[in-house]
């Protein structure tokens, strides 16, 4: 019988296969990561290699999962996304600008632009959201607004983890701003906050090809490792960015 194990891994082949137009040579090692057929330029939208190495937040989250991750399931909706979005004038806008303005998108293929469009921009910010030898606090404004509103540090681990184990079926978990307030909320599917007028922070996404081959079942344990890999630079950043572009 197959395993939950096996059967993502066949799954994520499976993704491939009906996804690419073209496909370059497969990386056969997690130590580094290499060009897949998203990463090049072959349509408007396209996929960045990852910025550190697949292995870089072992122990918190291996290689393999981030290889499958981000080379089948990310690149997945971008060469998904170049398939489905054909109008010029909202081709040529970026893809936040885009999920801002669905209503823009053509009602006929929206529902497809939401999905594939929300997986690759909440994809993109997820890999920047993570970094080797990432966790510990936010410092700054973005320290003094989670103490605000959560009391303290702990206080807001501790709502996110409730909020992030608790989601019901895929979606992601996030801590957003509007540019006045911050909250943790959670988003259906590949829904994006932005779509919402709220910038997304940091976000940990809980499909299950995020975390199953390390973790099956055991949410908390996956969002505890995943705290001890966020990049709070990054979103600091984005915190003090928020008013300015939400």
């Amino acid at each position: 019988m197959m395993t939950r194990r096996e059967a993502l891994k066949k799954a994520a082949i499976a993704t491939v296969a009906c996804a690419a137009t073209t496909v370059l040579t497969p990386t056969t090692k997690a130590e580094s990561p290499r060009m897949t057929f998203a990463t090049t330029k072959g349509g408007p939208f396209w996929q960045s290699p990852l910025a550190y190495a697949y292995d870089a937040l072992e122990p918190h989250i291996d290689a393999e999962t981030m290889q499958i991750h981000h080379d089948v399931h990310h690149a997945g909706y971008v060469a998904n996304l170049n398939k489905t979005l054909t109008d010029p004038k909202v081709l040529s806008w970026p893809i936040e600008r885009i999920l801002r303005n669905l209503n823009a998108v053509s009602e006929d293929v929206r529902a497809a632009v939401r999905n594939y469009g929300g997986g690759h921009y909440n994809h993109t910010i997820f890999w920047k959201m993570m970094k080797k030898n990432g966790g510990g606090e936010p410092q700054s404004s973005l320290a003094r607004a989670i103490e605000q509103k959560y009391t303290s540090f702990g206080a807001f681990k501790d709502v996110f983890t409730k909020a992030a184990t608790e989601q019901f079926g895929s979606g992601w978990t996030w801590l957003t701003s509007d540019g006045k307030d911050i909250r943790i909320e959670t988003s259906a599917n590949q829904d994006s906050p932005v779509s919402e007028g709220r910038l997304p922070l940091i976000g940990i996404d809980m499909w299950e090809h995020a975390y199953y081959l390390k973790y099956q079942n055991k949410r908390v344990d996956y969002v505890n490792a995943w705290f001890n890999v966020v990049d709070w630079g990054y979103a600091s950043e984005r915190y003090v960015d928020a008013e300015r572009l939400v």
